[in-house]
């Protein structure tokens, strides 16, 4: 260590000082030192000159032997705590791995370092209470990171190169002065957002920040400014999603106002919707904002963010909205369409001579150099052709390399930037060799989220061309070791200083360029098509982890092939239990796309559950979606596109649970959505789905695995599902030449969406109640909206504005079907209809032109210019629309008493209105007065014609008529049946496919040429109430539901959604196979449906002669038994479904409430109204037969109805009523006991196979357990959630050891039979109607109509830390008696301070306690 000049200190001096004897830096720091106190004289000065110093004679230097002296002491009184001292005698002056004593020294020290470093880490992880923990990066604990730590590291990364890319701002004074005034006179009115345009390289992220810097003086204490510079991200495009969140978590957490929630956060519109609101909020508050969001040309695709939908144009007062973007970018185009005016844009120009040369001459001073006077003038020449900030940086860099005395020849000064940056590249290559520059440049420009330092020295050593070039000369010193030299990449990454940056993100720092037009420059010069095929290729093997721990081969100069240790790392997808390996989330998929390694993109990612499961729980669902989104765009893979969909369906789930779902319950969501698809796709799905079988069923805790597709599942016809409303669709038009669609909804709100990319354009806010009609102006690109406030609006679909309001158009709290908007845009005319009155305004403006009624006539239509006027005995009058003078009066023939007419549609085209009357006449009237009049068998509820008016569509109740319309005839030709009533229908527009939506929530698709059913669509959440066809697609909506849904008629069948029974039935009942379902429909229960669960579709009709009271299956017997109001049982054998049996009613005619089946199936229990009645099941002649009734007992007139019972074995009888009574009646003892009774009506009474034990519940939050012999109440379980409470079926494993619980919260739970304790909570999306077991779990139907079939898999013993509510929000408790041998005892516990509402419970202190046989609770 040579001793140092005055004021100068050498480089070890300064890595001892600021690395060891630095403050509180020597517990992080380790030091090695190895003696040699023994060597021999012969190894003396001339064998170790490479370990000493020595003067210019060859000699040892005294002087440095003497500060050596000095060192060792100073370290060895300083740091006893990390030294690490050896003593070893070398070998001819060096070290022998052969040596023995060598051998153990190297792994002596090997050892140190390996166990030394990790307890440092550790430390550094593990930081000591009170001092606040950091998150590990990829880790997935359930520590809860506060929000405010990282929106402070957020928005200090921004406000920090804020800060940074002032300082080298010079000029622009003029254009800062024109924002600031722009703002100044919109602070008290509602504005437009500023846009702040220009070229690539223009400095607008510069001028952006210094409006920032400037803006943070001259506000009060209360405002803010919120920056956001998107393209600082670069290689990464942010996501508007995040980019919202974090605008919004920032002015929250400043203003104190509640920040948004996980649902909120991870959904679009939510998301927008509370954008708005939030700026809503500041404002009222009397605070001034300033948002600055820097390049919006960048965002990513997702949403359609180039688009700028979800940029507001209306920005209240005293918040401010300031955005960049280039001029010559979509998004600049998409914001000049969405603005119309100019005043809101501000152009960034080129800079001036001047202004240039100031920002030269602060460049020079910050690096502490100056240029002679002519390179001065050649660096402002260059720069005036172009004027361009990032021209003169590249410039100025390139300067910083030049002596006094580089001749002018020799600066290469580019004539623009991209000239600059060929210069640069020219001189790295010179310099360092053109393999090893295009190779670093050509990875970091690929990286996806950029690399780290150690990542891309590995890459390196990985590519054969690089070690190649590197090793030309001659060969590498270890042959069977081969890495790109440390100080290959260190020189370059000196000479690269001005062009790269490190960004610190998660605990790690990733090198990659500090400019986009750099990175595009190098994928131009580099990445040819051969190159970037070749670098994706080793990019993904490296994070594959392939070549770790392997032998690459290498052809080297003068070698035919060399297998070698490139010594670079494995990539686990975990590296412990819990930590995953987030780098490898982020790069591979990219990178095994891109480079065409489809196949292993199949395995490693899109087929690997463990990884999909990982990457969803690290980097949340969203990523996962956005990487199979762009498998999609480059494979034509239909599994790539089923799993994308179920992510999708699964993400509302996790976003719910904040991202924490394990894997199990992850494995479970997949099972549940794919197992049908497994069979059809076995490459991917199948292997995928055998996956989660296996590791499921190798889990060690209690777990429902799913033996069928029982969740909704991808593909199919449904695309997609538009959001944006809040109540349901009452009205929807669709203009096709704009590809928009127009709804609105019963709560007043108009929405606008985009059909062809699905995203919600506008929402137009205005009126205040339900919107009756919609109607789209395909001439002039704008709406109009007519609602029950008695407004009419316009509105521009371009902009989203509102043109006219037109007050009092129509009555205040006017019905929907009474309203009628007619438009005709050859007229340009305007009218409203009511049922007594009719206004005409000119289409261009508010101005009424005219307002017609007649006094005592009901408003038919309009036909033209003519209104067509009715009154109740027939009189038809048809008057002038301009002036109201009739024209035409006729009275309707064959009218027989007081005319009702049942529905009416107009015919534009013949100039006629159809009228049909509850007499059972259709009437044709023209506008000139002619009428017909026929006969008619139907009473529509629907009315509608088709666009070319020839065809007649009629729906009553089930059934929906075609009428062929020729001249005054109307004649039939198609019937189409429904199971439901139908509500909606429509034609495509050659006339050759119709279809139809009913209240069963079904859509049929139907042939008009040969009446055939082409196609029934499944999956609507309500009665489809609205139908539009567009190009291909089916638009359908429904009164009841706030979204639209998006059919594709051309879907690929392959992978079409299983079948089921339609939702919400009256009465239904399964069989343990799960191959027969019996349902009932509402509201008509007079028939009895028998639905084919492997054909998908119903296989009978029973008729019944009253309404359908109950219905229940013998499953053993194969009997189904339904009960009628009449107080008739009707038993139909499911092998003969034709050969009914019949239990005639009792004499009081009292209907039928409940039936019950022994468990070994040999009697049968009726309740009535009145009574109950015992039968026997028995058969003659091999055929079925009914018996009884052996015994009845009354019921009492006070006695409150039954709800629900269970026959037990011994002829008794359990049963609950609407009250929440339980009763036990003996029929062999006549006798009755009361059990505890529940606290609202029983609905459900379940006896286990053996007939040992009886579960009791009811809509509360109780359910019962009773052991029957003796009979004593064993448990009390009590469950509240965070939806609804109560129990509406159950079942018994086949050995009676667990129950199954089916409730109104949308769950299955599993209980331990013998101690009561919830053993699993599984969440399926809907209530569960009907539970049968079945081998080793059961059969269920939920009410959505599907078919639920899981296995239960418990192990033999259940970990004390097992928490069966750890992915459901909420809490229950288990009173269980006392069982001893004297007397059974039960005991209740308190549960006053029982809250719902507290999701996170203690349970590691109950479960370590000391066990109560009375009470557990979790």
């Amino acid at each position: 260590m040579p001793k140092p000049r005055e004021g100068h200190f050498t480089v070890m001096e300064r890595e001892f000082e600021q690395g060891l004897w630095k403050v509180d830096n020597e517990r992080s720091a380790l030091l090695f030192v190895r003696e040699a106190p023994h060597q021999k004289v012969k190894d003396g000065p001339k064998r170790l000159a490479k370990y000493m110093d020595a003067t210019i004679n060859g000699l040892l230097d005294p002087e440095a032997q003497g500060l050596l002296s000095n060192l060792k002491s100073r370290l060895y009184t300083t740091s006893q705590n990390n030294l690490n001292l050896h003593g070893v005698e070398l070998n001819k002056g060096s070290i022998d791995p052969k040596r023995k004593e060598h051998i153990q020294y190297l792994d002596s020290i090997c050892e140190q370092f390996v166990s030394q470093m990790k307890a440092r880490i550790e430390a550094a992880v593990d930081f000591p209470a009170g001092v606040g923990q950091r998150k590990i990066w990829g880790g997935i604990e359930e520590e809860k990171e506060a929000m405010s730590e990282w929106m402070i590291e957020e928005v200090g990364r921004h406000v920090a190169m804020s800060a940074e890319l002032c300082k080298g701002l010079h000029g622009r004074e003029g254009l800062l002065g024109k924002l600031c005034l722009a703002m100044w006179e919109s602070t008290n009115v509602q504005h437009r957002p500023l846009v702040v345009h220009g070229t690539a390289g223009m400095g607008k992220t510069a001028l952006l920040c210094k409006l920032a810097q400037e803006m943070r003086g001259v506000l009060d204490a209360g405002g803010m400014v919120v920056i956001r510079l998107l393209s600082a991200c670069h290689p990464q495009r942010p996501d508007i999603d995040h980019v919202l969140y974090s605008v919004c978590l920032q002015i929250c957490l400043a203003c104190g106002l509640s920040p948004p929630s996980p649902l909120t956060a991870n959904t679009h519109l939510e998301l927008l919707r509370f954008f708005g609101n939030i700026l809503n909020e500041v404002s009222q508050q009397g605070k001034t904002l300033l948002i600055i969001l820097d390049a919006l040309d960048v965002l990513s695709d997702q949403h359609y963010a180039y688009k700028l939908r979800w940029l507001p144009t209306n920005i209240p007062p005293n918040i401010h909205l300031v955005v960049s973007m280039d001029t010559n970018s979509e998004a600049f185009a998409n914001m000049r369409l969405k603005l119309e005016t100019l005043e809101s844009f501000f152009e960034v120009e080129r800079l001036s001579h001047d202004e240039g040369k100031q920002i030269m001459e602060s460049s020079l001073r910050a690096s502490q150099r100056t240029l002679t006077p002519e390179q001065s003038h050649a660096v402002l020449q260059s720069f005036e052709s172009t004027g361009c900030p990032l021209h003169l940086k590249l410039i100025l860099s390139a300067a910083r390399r030049w002596t006094s005395f580089t001749p002018l020849t020799e600066l290469h000064l580019g004539a623009n930037t991209q000239e600059m940056m060929t210069q640069l590249f020219l001189m790295l290559e010179k310099k360092h060799g053109k393999e090893l520059v295009g190779a670093t440049l050509g990875y970091i420009a690929l990286a996806r989220e950029g690399l780290l330092e150690a990542e891309l020295r590995d890459i390196m050593s990985l590519d054969d061309e690089v070690i190649r070039e590197v090793y030309k000369q001659s060969l590498p010193p270890t042959p069977s070791l081969i890495r790109l030299p440390p100080h290959l990449w260190a020189r370059l990454r000196r000479d690269l200083e001005d062009q790269l940056e490190e960004r610190w993100t998660a605990g790690v720092a990733t090198i990659s360029f500090n400019n986009r037009r750099l990175a595009e420059a190098v994928a131009t010069r580099y990445l040819t098509s051969q190159r970037r095929g070749r670098s994706l290729q080793i990019l993904a093997e490296y994070f594959m982890g392939r070549w770790s721990g392997k032998l690459k081969p290498v052809a080297l100069l003068g070698l035919s092939l060399l297998l070698s240790d490139r010594k670079v790392p494995p990539q686990p997808l975990w590296f412990a239990p819990g930590l995953a390996n987030v780098r490898k989330l982020q790069e591979l998929p990219y990178h095994l796309l891109h480079a065409g390694l489809w196949e292993e993109l199949r395995q490693e990612v899109i087929g690997n559950a463990e990884w999909l499961y990982c990457k969803s729980r690290v980097c949340g669902v969203s990523s996962i979606i956005r990487d199979l989104d762009q498998c999609s765009q480059y494979m034509d893979c239909t599994e790539t596109t089923l799993i994308r969909d179920t992510l999708v369906l699964i993400k509302p789930s996790l976003d719910f649970l904040h991202g924490h779902m394990d894997m199990s319950l992850f494995y479970t969501e997949l099972l549940a959505r794919l197992s049908t698809l497994a069979t059809t796709f076995p490459a991917v799905i199948g292997q995928l789905c055998k996956q989660c079988e296996d590791w499921l069923l190798m889990y060690s805790e209690p777990i429902l695995i799913p033996k069928c597709s029982f969740l909704q599942q991808p593909g199919g016809a449904l695309q997609y599902t538009l959001r944006g409303l809040q109540g349901g669709v009452l009205c929807v038009d669709i203009s096709v030449e704009l590809g928009l669609l127009v709804a609105g909804s019963d709560d007043g709100g108009v929405a606008v969406w985009s059909l062809n990319d699905q995203q919600l354009i506008h929402s137009l806010v205005g009126h205040t109640a339900a919107v009756l009609s919609v109607k789209v102006i395909h001439r002039s690109s704008h709406c109009l909206s007519l609602a029950a406030d008695g407004s009419l609006r316009r509105w521009s679909l371009l902009s989203g504005q509102q043109l006219i309001c037109i007050q009092e158009a129509i009555p205040v709290g006017s019905a929907p079907l009474s309203v009628h908007l007619h438009l005709c845009e050859q007229r340009q005319v305007l009218r409203v209809s009511t049922r007594t009155q009719v206004k005409v305004w000119k289409l261009d403006g508010a101005e009424l032109c005219s307002s017609i009624s007649d006094e005592g006539l009901v408003v038919l239509g309009v036909l033209e210019d003519s209104v067509v006027f009715l009154s109740d005995y027939g009189l038809v009058r048809i008057s002038n629309s301009v002036d109201g003078t009739p024209t035409v009066e006729t009275q309707l023939e064959k009218k027989r008493r007081h005319l009702i007419v049942v529905n009416s549609v107009m015919l534009p085209k013949r100039g006629k209105v159809i009228l049909v009357s509850k007499e059972g006449f259709l009437y044709q009237i023209s506008k000139a007065g002619k009428q017909t009049a026929i006969e008619f068998p139907l009473l529509p509820s629907l009315l509608s014609v088709t666009e070319d008016e020839k065809i007649l569509l009629a729906g009553s109740e089930l059934t929906l008529s075609l009428f062929k319309i020729d001249g005054d005839s109307v004649d039939r030709f198609l019937n189409l049946h429904h199971d439901d009533d139908i509500l909606s229908a429509c034609i495509s527009s050659d006339c050759r496919l119709l279809v139809s939506g009913a209240a069963d929530h079904l859509i049929r698709v139907w042939s008009v040429t040969t009446g055939a059913l082409l196609d029934t669509l499944c999956g609507s959440d309500a009665p489809v109430t609205s139908l539009v066809l567009y190009r291909g697609f089916l638009v359908s909506a429904s009164t009841a539901v706030a979204s639209i849904q998006m059919w594709n008629l051309k879907y690929d069948t392959q992978h079409k959604p299983t079948a089921h029974i339609p939702s919400s039935c009256a009465y239904v009942a399964i069989t343990k196979d799960t191959d027969r379902i019996f349902y009932v429909q509402q509201p008509s229960q007079m028939e009895v449906l028998s639905w084919n669960n492997l054909t998908g579709s119903v296989s009978e009709r029973l008729p019944v002669s009253a309404e359908v009271s109950c219905l229940e299956l013998a499953q053993n017997k194969r009997l189904l038994l339904c009960g009628l109001i009449s107080g008739t049982v009707l038993i139909y054998p499911l092998a003969v479904l034709q050969e009914t049996l019949c239990i005639p009613p009792p004499e009081s005619l009292a209907r039928v409430l409940c039936l019950a089946v022994s468990p070994q199936e040999k009697h049968l229990a009726v309740g009535y109204e009145d009574s109950v009645g015992l039968f026997e099941i028995t058969s003659r002649d091999s055929f079925p037969a009914v018996e009884g009734p052996l015994q009845r007992f009354p019921l009492s007139l006070l006695h409150s109805p039954m709800s629900s019972m269970a026959l037990l074995s011994n002829r008794r009888l359990l049963y609950g009523t609407s009250c929440g009574e339980v009763k036990l009646y003996d029929f062999n003892s006549r006798s009755t006991s009361d059990l505890d009774p529940h606290r609202s009506r029983v609905t459900c009474v379940t006896v286990s196979n053996w007939g040992t034990h009886v579960l009791v519940g009811s809509e509360d939050a109780v359910q019962r357990l009773w052991a029957l012999n003796p009979l004593a109440l064993d448990h009390t379980m009590e469950y509240k959630g965070f939806f609804f409470e109560g129990v509406l079926s159950a079942a018994f494993s086949d050995n009676d050891q667990f129950v199954f619980t089916g409730s109104q919260d949308r769950t299955i739970k599993v209980w331990d039979v013998a101690t009561g304790n919830l053993l699993y909570v599984q969440y399926v999306y809907s209530p569960i109607v009907r539970m049968v077991t079945f081998r080793n779990g059961f059969v269920a139907l939920s009410q959505q109509g599907f078919v639920i079939r899981e296995a239960f898999h418990c192990p033999d013993r259940v970990s004390p830390d097992y928490n069966p509510l750890r992915n459901i929000k909420a809490q229950y408790r288990v009173t269980s008696r006392e069982k001893n041998r004297d007397s059974p005892q039960t005991s209740m516990s308190d549960l006053q301070d029982f809250n719902p509402a507290q999701f996170n419970l203690n349970l590691m202190s109950v479960l370590r306690s000391r066990p109560s046989a009375t009470c557990v609770i979790l």
